[in-house]
Order: C-alpha cells, then structure tokens, then sequence
C-alpha cells in the first residue's frame, strides 16, 4: 500500500456559462482503502466534482489525480482507475443485465476471457435476472445493476453518489454488505449520500462541501467531537406549569404533560446541572433519556454557520 492519495485534488474551480461558480478552489485527498464520505446540501457542487472525476464536466481551474494519473494528462488512465455510479439510473431498457455489463466491459477493452460478468451478477444478486430485461427489474435492483456496471473494468477507486435514494431498508443493507466486501478487498470508496447515519457507520473519513467551498475534511470521529449540544428528555412527578430557564440551556421544549426536552452544550453543564435546575424549581425526577449528538447536529452546524 502506498502513501500515495487514492484521489488527489488541488484548488479545483468549476464556473459554469452564465456565472455559475459549482467549485470554488477546492482541495483535498482521499486516502487509499478508505471509505470517503463526500457530504453537502443538494447544489454545493458534489456531483459537479464527481463529473470532473469521471471527464464528464470540464474544470475551470486546479488540478486533480485519480490513482496518480492526472486527468488532464493521463484522462485514459485516471477513468480506468474510477468506476462511478451515477445518481440517476441510467440503464438501456432493451438489454439484460448480462448484456449490460458485457457491453461495458467492451467499452473498456475487456478480452472476454478476463470478464467477470457472472461472477458481479451473483455478487448484486442479480444472477436470477441475468436474461430478463432491464426494463423489467424494480428500483433496487437498477441501482445494484449500476453497481456491477462500475466494477465490470475492477477499478481501484469506486465512487456511488446518492446509492441509495428510493432503495428500500432491504436493498439498502444488500448494497451495503457489497460495498463492504470491496472495501475488504481493499477498493478505495467515495460516497455521497443524504443519509448522515450511513456515513457516520460507513466512512473513515468526511469531507463537506457547501456552496462549492470545501468546509470540512475530517477522520469520522474528530468531526463528530465536534458536536457539543446534548438533549436530554426528562419525566417529572407532575403536569409542568412552566419551563425552566438557564443560562446553559440552548432550547427548552415540553414533548408531554410531564415531559420537558433540554437541549445544552456540553462544555457548559451536563445531565447532573440539567436535574438540579428542575429540582430548584420544585419537580422529582422520574425517568431521564439522552440523545447524544450525531453527525446530522456536525453537518448542520457546519452549513448553516457557513451560509
């Protein structure tokens, strides 16, 4: 394994005609044999950047390396090296999924003794639906089609944006299991999703993007020691008849007739300081619930503090 970025991009811009700026100086790395979450509001510029990954959409400016190969100097090889499923379910309705990826992997100069459509078949659970139209097929199962299309030249690097959109919790956890059996086989995994509770379980690493500038590039773990407001839902002995106050709290909220939902950050009191207010102001304390904070608190802290 070498130290060298599995993707590698330096000041990227992207101006569309008309004044749209999609990118603005972009630069990060994803490190090889990850599982890159790549996270930001609908129009921040992610699939922007994934087309330019893929030579679909030109940059206007910086520089980007797919596998070490630089798109501009080496495109054959930087395409080679990625295999991207797209957000859209692109298929054509008059082929079956073994068509399909036979046709794919002649795109790519596959001989047809090194192709491994059967076995990319079995491994979406597509080999029952191998000889059936693509038309036919449910949601789920295009977007699993997609996946095996991505994989048919083995690329080092893939790169699923928004997998799972419409896909079903089954599907969902089908997909993910393949995804990570690549991951174990060492593929390098770049994935845009707005389901932030799979990027919090799936990715090493996080980086996002908001209004085309990169806000965010972070392990997992310190992006979500990041997340300082606690919520704890607290039962008292009797029908509330007012909310606390304290300087601590960052929102008071009552969710029942004897429940109260206290929101307060984390570096100024905890769940003891939360319970001696509600006793000072004359109420037991019957049952306490916490919710710590997640990647979803992180992610909209991180947009809205840079809109």
């Amino acid at each position: 394994m070498t130290d060298e970025p599995a993707i590698s991009i330096e000041s990227l811009s992207k101006t569309y005609a008309g004044g749209k700026q999609a990118l603005d100086n972009v630069s990060f790395e994803v490190p090889r044999g990850q599982i890159f979450g790549l996270l930001g509001p609908n129009g921040a510029g992610k699939s922007t950047l994934i087309n330019i990954l893929a030579g679909l959409v030109t940059k206007t400016s910086g520089s980007a390396t797919v596998w070490g190969f630089d798109i501009d100097k080496s495109p054959r090889n930087a395409k080679r090296a990625i295999g991207i499923v797209p957000q859209e379910i692109l298929f054509d309705p008059f082929f079956t999924p073994r068509e399909a990826l036979e046709n794919q992997a002649g795109l790519y100069g596959i001989a047809k003794s090194e192709r491994r459509t059967d076995e990319l078949l079995e491994a979406v659970r597509l080999s029952d639906k191998a000889d059936a139209y693509a038309r036919t097929l449910s949601g789920g199962m295009k977007r699993r089609l997609l996946v095996a299309k991505a994989m048919v030249h083995s690329p080092p690097i893939l790169v699923l944006d928004e997998p799972t959109a419409g896909v079903d919790i089954d599907l969902r956890q089908q997909l993910w299991e393949y995804v990570r059996s690549l991951h174990a086989r060492g593929v390098t995994v770049v994935l845009t999703t707005h389901y932030l509770e799979e990027a919090e379980e799936l990715c090493d690493r996080i980086a996002i993007i908001n209004h085309g500038r990169l806000i965010a590039n972070e392990a997992t773990a310190d992006l979500l020691a990041k997340a300082q407001d606690k919520e704890v839902v607290i039962t008292v002995n009797r029908d509330l008849d007012g909310l606390p106050h304290h300087g601590c709290f960052r929102k008071v909220e009552q969710v029942g007739p004897c429940d109260i939902a206290i929101t307060y950050s984390k570096e100024e009191a905890n769940a003891g300081d939360v319970v001696k207010v509600l006793a000072d102001a004359g109420y037991e304390m019957i049952d306490i619930r916490t919710r710590e904070p997640d990647l979803e608190d992180v992610f909209l802290r991180l947009t809205r503090d840079a809109a």
